[in-house]
C-alpha cells in the first residue's frame, strides 16, 4: 500500500511540475492594462519582437522583448519588475528620483542599463558593469563590480 501511495504522490508531483511551468506567446493587447500603458508611455516608438506569459505554480509574469533588444518584465498585475535597455539606458522617468540622484552624483558618466525591483529592494546595473542594490528607503545596501 505504501508503494501505491508513493507512486500516486510521485505522479501528482510530476504532473504539477509539467502543468505549472508554462510559457506561451501572447499579443500586447493580452497584457494587463498597467503594462500596456507603461509600454505606450515609455516605449511607444519601439517595435515588439515578442511578448509572452510565464505561468508557474504560484505566480504569473509577462515578458516583452523589443527588436532593439530591450526587455521588460511585469508581474501578474502589470507592474514592472525589470527594465533592461542595453543600448540607450533605462528611461530616466522610470527610475526613482533618489536612485537617479545617487547615480548622477557618484557615477556621472555612467548610464543605468537595467533596473529590477521586488518587494524588498531595487537593483541597478550601470554601463561600467557595476551592480548597486538599494533598500526600499533607497539606501545603498550592496555594490558589486
Amino acid at each position: 500500500m505504501k508503494k501505491v501511495i508513493f507512486l500516486f504522490v510521485c505522479l501528482f508531483t510530476m504532473s504539477m511540475v509539467v502543468i505549472a511551468d508554462t510559457d506561451k506567446p501572447i499579443q500586447i493587447g493580452q497584457l494587463p492594462l498597467k503594462a500596456q500603458t507603461f509600454i505606450s508611455n515609455y516605449f511607444k516608438d519601439s517595435k515588439v519582437a515578442m511578448a509572452k506569459q510565464e505561468t508557474d505554480l504560484f505566480y504569473k509574469s509577462f515578458d516583452v522583448i523589443f527588436t532593439s533588444g530591450d526587455k521588460l518584465e511585469f508581474d501578474k498585475s502589470g507592474d514592472w519588475t525589470e527594465v533592461k535597455c542595453i543600448k540607450n539606458g533605462v528611461p530616466s522617468q522610470i527610475i526613482p528620483a533618489e536612485i537617479l540622484n545617487y547615480v548622477n552624483t557618484n557615477y556621472p558618466n555612467e548610464k543605468i542599463l537595467q533596473i529590477e525591483r521586488n518587494s524588498r529592494e531595487y537593483e541597478i546595473k550601470l554601463s561600467n558593469r557595476w551592480e548597486i542594490k538599494f533598500d526600499k528607503q533607497f539606501r545603498v545596501i550592496d555594490i558589486d563590480d
